[in-house]
């Protein structure tokens, strides 16, 4: 079980909310408007916290230091984009993501390593596979047969600086592509892995759960 802290308690805070609480985390929500916590269903057992989601009293409230992800999903892209950096930056949360209503600003963003997700092409999904880890592996594509997925897979920072050859080698998987400070890059042979990176790989639909738990690890050191 892992913390999630949510800012904005609309239609998609809600729904991450909910979302959440049934996978057995614990969730903490919140909005500048306690009205707005009616949204949650009866018996929802989460932290509700009164406040601006990018203050940083209130997000302690909210218990982000201790959150493994925080999601900024109000209505407003100034809110969103604030409440994110200090969460990241001053609390270090490990996994953050942005709703973003402009497209075009949404692009810049991720450009400077801030992951959001554009009003326009807004799923709760795509959140989740932003701030869960099983989510990761649920797969972009899967070929005619089934057997094979390509997914963004989570990676360690123990492998910053070593080689993607080093990364296929251990998990057995063959990276397709990176996200690169929001740009798509293709890695060559002597490609290393940065910090930030997102990593798309594919793999046997079979190994999902082997290889998100070999590159939870950091690579074994050669004696």
């Amino acid at each position: 079980m892992a913390h999630f802290v949510i800012m904005g308690c609309g239609r998609v805070g809600a729904t991450l909310a909910h979302t959440l609480e049934d996978a057995g985390h614990s969730v903490a929500i919140i909005d500048q408007d306690d009205r707005a916590f009616r949204r949650l269903r009866t018996g929802f057992s989460g932290r509700k916290v009164t406040g601006v989601g990018f203050d940083r009293e209130t997000l302690k409230q909210a218990g982000v230091e201790e959150a493994y992800a925080f999601a900024a999903v109000s209505s407003g892209d100034n809110s969103n984009i604030l409440a994110t950096r200090v969460a990241r930056e001053t609390f270090h949360v490990p996994h953050v993501v942005a709703r973003i209503y402009d497209p075009g600003r949404a692009e810049i963003y991720q450009r400077l390593g801030i992951p959001t997700v554009a009003a326009v092409r807004w799923s709760a999904d795509q959140v989740l596979r932003r701030i869960l880890p099983e989510q990761h592996l649920s797969g972009d594509f899967r070929d005619p047969s089934g057997r094979l997925l390509l997914a963004e897979v989570e990676v360690d920072t123990g492998w910053i600086g070593h080689p993607l050859t080093a990364i296929e080698k251990a998990a057995g998987i063959r990276v397709a592509y990176l996200t690169r400070f929001g740009e798509g890059i293709l890695p060559g042979p002597g490609t290393l892995y940065q910090d930030g990176d997102t990593v798309h790989a594919m793999l046997g639909v079979d190994r999902t759960s082997e290889v998100a738990h070999i590159l939870a690890k950091s690579p074994a050191k050669e004696s």
